[in-house]
Protein backbone atom coordinates (compact mmCIF):
# COMPACT_ATOMS: atom_id res chain seq x y z
CA UNK A 1 0.00 0.00 0.00
CA UNK A 2 1.51 3.47 -0.94
CA UNK A 3 2.37 5.59 2.10
CA UNK A 4 -0.67 6.71 4.50
CA UNK A 5 -0.15 10.27 6.64
CA UNK A 6 -1.66 9.19 10.29
CA UNK A 7 -3.69 11.58 12.06
CA UNK A 8 -5.26 10.15 14.91
CA UNK A 9 -9.41 10.01 15.51
CA UNK A 10 -10.73 9.90 18.22
CA UNK A 11 -13.71 8.23 17.00
CA UNK A 12 -12.96 5.05 17.42
CA UNK A 13 -13.16 1.81 20.15
CA UNK A 14 -12.03 -1.67 19.99
CA UNK A 15 -13.48 -4.19 17.80
CA UNK A 16 -15.74 -7.13 19.26
CA UNK A 17 -13.81 -9.63 17.16
CA UNK A 18 -10.43 -9.59 15.43
CA UNK A 19 -12.42 -10.66 11.53
CA UNK A 20 -12.08 -7.91 9.43
CA UNK A 21 -13.92 -9.73 6.39
CA UNK A 22 -14.92 -6.59 4.43
CA UNK A 23 -13.96 -3.30 2.98
CA UNK A 24 -16.70 -0.53 2.91
CA UNK A 25 -16.24 2.68 0.35
CA UNK A 26 -17.54 5.86 1.01
CA UNK A 27 -17.72 9.09 -0.55
CA UNK A 28 -17.68 12.48 1.32
CA UNK A 29 -17.14 16.33 0.73
CA UNK A 30 -17.39 19.03 3.32
CA UNK A 31 -19.00 21.75 2.82
CA UNK A 32 -21.04 19.40 0.19
CA UNK A 33 -19.63 19.66 -3.34
CA UNK A 34 -16.24 21.36 -1.70
CA UNK A 35 -12.84 19.73 -2.18
CA UNK A 36 -9.08 19.91 -0.73
CA UNK A 37 -10.22 21.83 2.77
CA UNK A 38 -9.45 20.34 6.13
CA UNK A 39 -13.16 20.15 6.76
CA UNK A 40 -13.39 16.36 6.45
CA UNK A 41 -9.99 15.48 8.15
CA UNK A 42 -11.16 18.52 11.25
CA UNK A 43 -14.91 15.85 11.24
CA UNK A 44 -13.01 12.82 11.66
CA UNK A 45 -10.77 14.50 14.46
CA UNK A 46 -13.50 15.92 16.40
CA UNK A 47 -12.57 19.50 15.65
CA UNK A 48 -14.88 20.74 12.24
CA UNK A 49 -15.87 24.12 13.13
CA UNK A 50 -19.45 24.21 12.83
CA UNK A 51 -20.53 27.55 12.47
CA UNK A 52 -20.43 27.65 8.98
CA UNK A 53 -23.85 26.99 8.37
CA UNK A 54 -23.98 24.13 5.73
CA UNK A 55 -21.82 21.70 8.14
CA UNK A 56 -24.27 22.80 11.22
CA UNK A 57 -25.91 19.74 10.35
CA UNK A 58 -22.55 17.67 12.01
CA UNK A 59 -22.73 19.70 15.59
CA UNK A 60 -22.12 16.64 17.53
CA UNK A 61 -21.81 14.25 15.33
CA UNK A 62 -18.66 11.22 15.99
CA UNK A 63 -17.72 9.61 12.91
CA UNK A 64 -14.60 8.35 11.49
CA UNK A 65 -12.71 5.89 8.74
CA UNK A 66 -9.79 4.18 8.52
CA UNK A 67 -8.83 5.93 5.39
CA UNK A 68 -9.53 9.16 3.52
CA UNK A 69 -8.35 8.71 0.03
CA UNK A 70 -8.56 12.63 -0.94
CA UNK A 71 -8.82 13.78 -5.01
CA UNK A 72 -5.13 14.28 -5.10
CA UNK A 73 -4.47 10.74 -4.50
CA UNK A 74 -3.14 11.73 -0.75
CA UNK A 75 -4.05 8.94 1.67
CA UNK A 76 -4.70 10.18 5.76
CA UNK A 77 -5.53 7.28 8.00
CA UNK A 78 -7.28 8.33 10.76
CA UNK A 79 -7.56 4.50 13.00
CA UNK A 80 -5.89 1.59 12.98
CA UNK A 81 -6.77 -1.51 11.23
CA UNK A 82 -7.67 -3.13 13.84
CA UNK A 83 -9.81 -0.83 15.84
CA UNK A 84 -13.15 -0.17 15.09
CA UNK A 85 -13.89 2.99 13.26
CA UNK A 86 -17.39 4.45 13.17
CA UNK A 87 -17.83 4.79 9.24
CA UNK A 88 -20.99 2.80 8.89
CA UNK A 89 -23.56 3.70 10.75
CA UNK A 90 -26.71 1.18 11.12
CA UNK A 91 -26.07 -1.20 8.66
CA UNK A 92 -26.30 -5.08 7.50
CA UNK A 93 -24.00 -7.14 5.17
CA UNK A 94 -24.91 -10.85 4.52
CA UNK A 95 -27.23 -10.84 7.38
CA UNK A 96 -24.61 -9.85 9.84
CA UNK A 97 -25.84 -6.08 11.27
CA UNK A 98 -23.32 -3.31 12.95
CA UNK A 99 -20.54 -3.74 9.64
CA UNK A 100 -18.15 -1.31 11.91
CA UNK A 101 -17.56 -4.62 14.08
CA UNK A 102 -15.98 -6.64 10.97
CA UNK A 103 -15.32 -3.65 8.40
CA UNK A 104 -12.41 -1.32 7.28
CA UNK A 105 -13.98 2.37 6.07
CA UNK A 106 -12.40 4.21 3.04
CA UNK A 107 -13.71 7.24 2.41
CA UNK A 108 -12.80 9.18 -0.87
CA UNK A 109 -13.06 12.64 -1.09
CA UNK A 110 -16.20 12.85 -4.12
CA UNK A 111 -20.36 13.14 -4.27
CA UNK A 112 -22.48 10.97 -5.39
CA UNK A 113 -22.86 12.65 -8.46
CA UNK A 114 -18.98 13.96 -9.02
CA UNK A 115 -16.80 11.68 -11.11
CA UNK A 116 -13.54 10.64 -9.10
CA UNK A 117 -10.26 11.32 -9.05
CA UNK A 118 -8.65 8.81 -11.91
CA UNK A 119 -5.65 8.79 -8.92
CA UNK A 120 -8.11 7.88 -6.36
CA UNK A 121 -9.26 4.62 -7.99
CA UNK A 122 -5.01 3.65 -8.12
CA UNK A 123 -5.13 4.40 -4.51
CA UNK A 124 -8.23 2.27 -4.11
CA UNK A 125 -7.21 -0.55 -5.91
CA UNK A 126 -3.69 -0.71 -3.93
CA UNK A 127 -5.47 -0.34 -0.21
CA UNK A 128 -7.33 -2.81 -1.22
CA UNK A 129 -5.09 -5.27 -2.69
CA UNK A 130 -2.83 -4.36 0.37
CA UNK A 131 -6.16 -5.21 2.74
CA UNK A 132 -7.10 -8.46 1.18
CA UNK A 133 -3.41 -9.61 1.36
CA UNK A 134 -3.20 -8.97 4.48
CA UNK A 135 -6.42 -9.93 5.91
CA UNK A 136 -7.88 -12.26 3.73
CA UNK A 137 -11.01 -9.88 3.09
CA UNK A 138 -13.47 -11.21 0.58
CA UNK A 139 -16.04 -8.73 -0.05
CA UNK A 140 -15.55 -4.82 -1.36
CA UNK A 141 -18.95 -2.90 -0.80
CA UNK A 142 -20.01 0.57 -1.41
CA UNK A 143 -21.80 2.33 1.94
CA UNK A 144 -25.19 2.32 -0.31
CA UNK A 145 -24.61 -1.57 -0.46
CA UNK A 146 -24.35 -1.65 3.63
CA UNK A 147 -27.45 0.96 4.69
CA UNK A 148 -30.00 1.09 1.68
CA UNK A 149 -32.03 3.51 1.62
CA UNK A 150 -30.01 5.37 4.20
CA UNK A 151 -26.75 5.75 2.23
CA UNK A 152 -26.35 6.80 -1.31
CA UNK A 153 -22.25 6.53 -1.13
CA UNK A 154 -19.81 5.96 -3.54
CA UNK A 155 -22.56 7.21 -5.86
CA UNK A 156 -23.78 6.30 -9.44
CA UNK A 157 -20.16 7.77 -11.10
CA UNK A 158 -18.39 5.41 -8.77
CA UNK A 159 -16.70 2.93 -11.59
CA UNK A 160 -16.62 -0.25 -10.04
CA UNK A 161 -15.56 -2.11 -13.01
CA UNK A 162 -12.55 -0.71 -12.22
CA UNK A 163 -12.56 -2.71 -8.92
CA UNK A 164 -13.68 -5.92 -10.53
CA UNK A 165 -10.76 -5.76 -12.88
CA UNK A 166 -8.18 -5.20 -10.71
CA UNK A 167 -9.30 -7.05 -8.35
CA UNK A 168 -11.50 -9.81 -9.66
CA UNK A 169 -15.45 -10.31 -9.84
CA UNK A 170 -18.11 -10.25 -6.89
CA UNK A 171 -17.80 -6.65 -6.10
CA UNK A 172 -21.42 -5.48 -5.94
CA UNK A 173 -22.77 -2.21 -7.15
CA UNK A 174 -25.45 0.15 -5.61
CA UNK A 175 -28.08 0.10 -8.69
Amino acid sequence: MVQARFSSSPHYDDRPTDEISLIVVHGISLPPGKFGGDDVEDLFLGRLDTSNPELADLIGVRVSSHLFIRRSGEIIQFVDFDKRAWHAGESVFLGRSACNDFSIGVELEGTDTTEYENVQYLQLVSVCRTLISEYSILNVRGHCDISPGRKTDPGSTFEWHRLEEALGSGLLRCE
